[in-house]
């Protein structure tokens, strides 16, 4: 760093402490005090006091990303290509642009990682030490944050900064993307109108939550949403939404709020629709009981295919405990789960709804019957012209899924 630059923060540091501004929390006060203290420095470089700056802008710029913000990533931060930013060590930070990763020429000293993280935890309520080497937080920005240290990791601390491009808001946006055809995107504005329960599936990076989000806009203007996550990430733009988010044990190990509990409160909250932000574990299982209850909801899941997707939603709910039984789960899934939207990302970073399949409700041994609505056929997605199990809520939600919005030709 310049020797002038070095100096001047210093400067800035102190005149926030001086002043009692919090540069995390107050960023207006924090580019005054900022430029105050530039035009102080370039004033006494005049005078030959002091080093001239070698840009009064860059400076002004610097000064803000490295003490109201992240310093070095914050650039990264700010564009709005970049999808993810994470370090491995020192000289390995790379950040994904259209779900391809490149190598930034970064480099940051170890205790400069520990400095950031601590910065970006400070407003989470968050804590990260070695009787907790894992840390999930928002940043104020809504950014998903991961923390990992050793000795869990190797030698460095592993940092993952997700951020939620809100590019595409609805099904339509995601049809101009390219990510499914109109016809897909009538069919599944019709189920979530008609309320009928979907899964989103896929691989890590492929979209999940951008096609929940995308589905919750086409949740009628008087329903009331809840959703639920270990971290905020779904940004809804729904009239009547509230967030729950998970939240770690205190310093003596109480106070945790899981995933779990979140579902069950989000029962009492009166809502119309419930999300659940992914389902990993046991709360599977408060979902289904949530969904088989009359519940419209949605959820995402980490899967190969549609049909590894509901074979996972029938065998997460059993980690609940040993009283919970497959011979309950799986019809107890057949009968919940109405669509599952698979997701894929390709080589190129392309993301796209690879198919979508019905769950007929039907058990045949212990598995569950599904129909493939849509699939992939040479690179693009095409209706088999299976019926949909679920006929009866379509017509009662007053869809006539023989031409949907008058668009698709009809379903044979």
């Amino acid at each position: 760093m310049n020797e002038a630059l070095a100096a001047l923060e210093s400067e800035v540091r102190e005149l926030a402490r001086r002043r009692g501004v919090d540069p995390s929390r107050d960023v207006a006060a924090t580019r005054r005090l900022v430029e105050e203290a530039v035009a102080d420095w370039d004033d006494r470089s005049l005078a030959g006091l002091v080093p001239p700056l070698p840009s009064s802008d860059l400076a002004s710029r610097h000064l803000m990303d490295t003490v109201a913000g992240l310093g070095p990533l914050q650039k990264y931060l700010d564009d709005p290509t970049v999808e993810e930013i994470w370090i491995n060590g020192p000289d390995t930070v790379f950040v994904a642009r259209s779900g391809r990763p490149e190598l930034t020429a970064v480099m940051i000293d170890h205790q400069s990682i520990k400095d950031l993280v601590e910065r970006m935890l400070r407003t989470s309520g968050r804590r990260i030490d070695m009787s907790q080497p894992f840390v999930d937080a928002a940043l104020p920005g809504g950014e998903r944050l991961h923390v990992v240290i050793p000795p869990v990791t190797g030698a460095y601390w592993s940092v993952n900064i997700r951020k939620f491009i809100a590019r595409m808001r609805s099904l339509s946006d995601l049809v101009r993307a390219g990510s499914l055809t109109q016809e897909v995107a009538d069919f599944l504005h019709a189920a979530v109108v008609a309320g009928l329960n979907i899964l989103v599936s896929g691989a890590t990076q492929a979209g999940k939550t951008t096609m929940v989000a995308a589905l919750a806009a086409s949740i009628p203007p008087p329903e009331r949403v809840v959703t639920c996550e270990e971290v905020f990430e779904l940004n809804l733009a729904n009239r009547d939404c509230v967030g729950l988010q998970c939240r770690q044990p205190n310093l003596e190990g109480a106070g945790e709020i899981p995933l779990r509990r979140l579902v069950k409160e989000a029962l009492r909250m009166r809502p119309d629709r419930l999300i659940v932000g992914e389902v990993r574990e046991a709360e599977a299982f408060d979902l289904l009981i949530a969904l088989n209850s009359g519940l419209p909801g949605m959820s995402t899941i980490h899967s190969n295919s549609a049909r590894e997707a509901v074979t996972k939603l029938s065998t997460l709910p059993l980690l609940a405990g040993e009283n919970v039984s497959s011979g309950f789960v799986t019809p107890t899934v057949a009968q919940a789960l109405d669509v599952v939207v698979h997701l894929d990302l390709d080589r190129e970073g392309r993301r796209s709804v690879r198919e979508v399949v019905a769950v007929t409700g039907r058990v045949e041994g212990a598995t569950i019957e599904t129909a493939s609505l849509f699939e992939s056929r040479g690179g693009r997605l095409v209706r088999t012209g299976t019926w949909p199990g679920s006929t009866d809520r379509f017509e009662r939600a007053g869809i006539d899924l023989a031409h949907v919005h008058g668009r698709g030709a009809a379903w044979e």
